[in-house]
This record gives C-alpha cells, structure tokens and sequence, in this order.
C-alpha cells in the first residue's frame, strides 16, 4: 500500500529534481532556488532555499556522507554545496560555458560528471573540485547519467535516444543506439552488483518520450568486454516518462511520467504494483529514501509530493492509510489492487480488502500470521480453526463467502490491463509495439494502419514508422499468466 504524508509547495516553478541522503530531501526547480527539508517531519531547514545560480536548477544530488550537495543549472555552473552550513563549496564552471542539464556523483563520492546541451560531458575530481577531462557526444543534449554501484563507470543519456557507457578515462565502452525513440529522458542504475564466473551484472533503468520504462542488463566480462541487452520494457504510463529511480535494496522502481502519474513497480519481476495519481501536471521527478520506505515525486505543478510505502509489517494505522490519494477517487480498490491479481497481493492489500468487506477484526489476526493474496486465495475451515485461531464459525464462513466471492470476480476481472489489446481489449495473442510505444495484437494493429492512415490508435499522431517489432516479453508474461489461471486457457 502507498499513502501521500504530505506535500511540499514552496517552490515558485517547476519542480525538476528530487534527491535524498540519509536524513536530507533536497529539491530543485526553475525557480533558481533548492530547498533543503527534513526526513524527520519534512520541515524546511533554516539555511534553505539555497540561492546561488542565475537560472534554472535541473538536477541535484547528494554525496553518499550526505555531507555535500551537487546542483546544476542553464548557468553553466555545477555549484557545490555544504549540508552542515548551506554554503557553496565550490562552483565549477562547465567547459564551453554551456548550459549543464545533468550531474551525478559516484557512488564512492570520488568523481562528479556534469553534461550539457552542447553534448559535452566534463569529469571532475569530486575532492578536489579539479576538472579532470572532458568528452561528448556532438549535436545532442545530454539530459541523464549515472554512476554504477562500483563507481568506475557511467551511463549517459542524450536527446539523441542513445545510451552511452563510460569509463573514468572517458573511453566510450558501449553504445546502445536508439534505446529509445524521440530521446532519453533519465537513466540510473540499480544499487546491486551481481558476480559469477567470469561475467560481473547491472542493471539499469531508463525512460524517453517513446512512453516507456526499460530495465537494461549489463554484463561485463573478464575480458574488459560490455554487453548490454534489454531486459523488461514497462508500459504503464501512457505518455513520455521523465524520471525513474530504483529502491536502496534495488526491488522497486519508480517512474514519473507527462500522463501526471507516477507508478512503482517490482523491478525483478517487472510487474506494476501502484499507479498514483496526485499532481495536477507533468511528473517531472521521482525519488527514493535510502533509509525508509519514502518515495518524493516533484511536477511541473510545483510541488513535491511525499509517499509512504507499506509493507504490511507496521502498526494498523499505518498499514491502513487514508486512500484517496491513489489514482481513483474510489480509493486503492480500484487504483492498486485491481491492476493486479489477488495471488499478487501484498499482506497490506489484504488488510485493506478485509476494512472494505466489514472485517477489520480480522486485520491483527491476518497481520500477525503474514497473509498476502495467495494465502488468502487457499485459506479453509480447519486453517481458519486451527492456524488463525478464528473461533466464531459465523466469521469463519462469512469470510470464506467473500474469499469465493473474490475469486468468482477474479475470474471476470483479473487479467491485467496491459495484458489486453488497446484496440480490440482482447487478450493479446501476439503481441508487437508500434512506433508509438505501445503494444497491440498484431493482427489489429496492421488492420488500424490500413485503414487509419497510419496514425497511433492511442495517441492520434502519425506513426513516423509503420515497422512492428515482436513484444516477446510481453508475450511470455501473458503465457505464464494463462498457465496460473486455468478460466483464460481456453480464449
């Protein structure tokens, strides 16, 4: 479950960045300005805003101590700040004078990278504040980057569409053309490393005004050798997607998109969880806690808004949040927990069914034992007797009505959106995307272009390609979903 704690509206103009350390919220916007605000209760600190550059601030982030803040600006300069006193440490000043779009600090807190319009990337020793050297790509604007976990590369992003990976020589150590359509908005990796044998991984998300969200893998071998491969590509967002940051244990991961909403998915499984619904325009930023289960998104509305994630563990206050934030004034029922399969719940998702169907009594009972959807889905008599303790045989049997009731609407309800056709809302049998983004049956979609005049089925504008490429993820995610569920075998 997801709750809004609060919403932050001191800026003046569009909100473009969010960054947390341990115990600081740091956010920036075209108001020249960055505000500093406690984790603790997300008060404003006393030396915030920090005023300093002469133009728009586009990006912000902290050292790993938390110690120091880096902000970038269409000034040209990427300022350091101190986090004790509010001061500028430094200001460096981009080579070229461009304006710098994009900074990143590496994880190890030793190298800062600052891109620019001009498509130039400039390496500084972070220590030192020393420009180290300088590289680039020409005729595009670099608008993403991101160090990895070991800090000895770095990923870049370009209006270009393209993904480059970087050493700290600045050597282009693979380039991935074209990852995604019209340009990349923002990249960052997962926090994790994974080693076997000879190959060591990461993997990385990124967005672009193609609409969607791609988890990348990137094998590193022995050799020195890249290889990145796409992994998932995510579609819950019906619009160019702005931002997306993993969780601190990397198994969320959250995207901010032109559609006004933001969505957390499970990164390993590449399944939505929640869709969130609470700015007014562009979601231009999105951040996780490394320390708690807090979420910051910021818009062009102007203001930053601050999630909490539950994970059913906590007290039943918490567990139980108000839910009018969430995509349908309905509530969670229609917005969160209807995307996904009951087996799919989490333990909060089922406490939350319980309040709605007149249980509450139960919720301690359910918390307590760690009863997510599946568990739900298979509860009996005798584990409801003897395993939950629940001794009035009227309860038992009024919540073993509604657990069948659930399951006969399961059977009616349950397949996910993103498992139908936009335009027949079919189960997709062969799933392709079309130049828009989006994936449609094949069959459906090449009748649509035939007759529409080549334009997208979900957006109206023409289709600068009439090329379909197979969704061969997508397909095989509808195949495991059909073996689970016996009532869609035979569509």
């Amino acid at each position: 479950m997801t709750s809004l704690i609060c919403t932050l509206q001191a800026h003046r103009d569009d909100v473009n960045w969010c960054a947390f350390s341990g115990a600081l919220l740091a956010t920036c916007s075209g108001d020249k300005t960055l505000r500093i605000y406690s984790t603790r209760d997300f008060s404003e600190l006393p030396f915030s805003p920090l005023s300093g550059h002469g133009y728009g601030v586009h990006c912000c982030c902290f050292s790993t101590c938390g110690q120091f803040l880096a902000s970038c600006s269409t000034d040209a300069t990427t300022m350091v700040w101190s986090m004790v006193t509010g001061e500028i440490e430094a200001i460096l000043q981009h080579p070229g004078r461009s304006p710098v779009r994009i900074c990143a600090l590496s994880p190890d807190s030793a190298h800062l990278v600052s891109g620019a319009s001009d498509g130039t990337l400039a390496l500084w020793d972070f220590p030192s504040k020393k420009l180290l050297r300088t590289g680039g790509v020409n005729d595009t604007t670099m608008v993403a980057c991101s160090f990895s976990p070991c800090s000895q590369v770095f990923m870049t992003g370009s209006t270009y569409g393209d993904l480059r990976l970087w050493d700290l020589k600045m050597n282009q150590l693979h380039a991935e053309k074209n990852a995604h359509d019209l340009g990349v908005t923002c990249c960052t990796f997962a926090p994790s490393i994974l080693s076997g044998g000879q190959v060591v991984q990461f993997h990385l998300a990124s967005c672009g005004q193609d609409s969607l969200l791609k988890i990348w893998v990137i094998n590193k071998f022995n050799s020195g050798g890249y290889k990145m491969q796409l992994l998932h590509t995510l579609t819950g967002q019906s619009a160019p997607v702005l931002s997306c940051a993993y969780s601190s244990d990397g198994q969320l991961l959250v995207s901010g998109s032109v559609d006004k909403t933001v969505t957390v998915y499970d990164a390993k499984n590449a399944v939505l969880l929640y869709t969130l619904n609470q700015h007014e325009r562009y979601v231009t930023a999105c951040a996780f806690s490394p320390t708690s289960p807090l979420i910051a998104t910021g818009s062009m509305d102007k203001t930053v808004n601050i999630w909490r994630l539950e994970d059913g563990c906590s007290d039943r206050e918490k567990s139980l949040p108000e839910l009018s934030a969430l995509t349908s004034s309905e509530g969670r029922t229609s917005a969160g927990r209807s995307r996904l399969l009951v087996s799919d719940w989490l333990e909060g998702d089922v406490s939350a069914w319980l309040v709605e169907e007149g249980l509450e009594g139960l919720v301690d009972k359910f918390m307590a034992n760690n009863i997510d959807g599946t568990e739900l889905l298979s509860l009996t008599k005798e584990t409801l007797a003897s395993e939950l303790h629940i001794e009035s045989v009227g309860l038992r049997s009024k919540l073993l009505r509604k657990v069948e009731e659930l399951k006969s609407d399961s059977v009616c309800t349950g397949i996910p959106d993103e498992f139908l056709c936009p335009i027949t809302r079919e189960l997709i049998r062969e799933p392709v995307i079309a130049a828009d983004g989006y994936s449609y049956e094949r069959e459906a979609i090449e009748s649509w272009i035939n007759t529409k005049n080549r334009s997208s089925p979900m957006t109206n504008l023409p289709l600068l390609t009439t090329l379909l490429t197979p969704n061969h993820t997508l397909k095989m995610a509808i195949g495991r979903w059909k073996t689970s569920h016996q009532h869609v075998k035979d569509l």
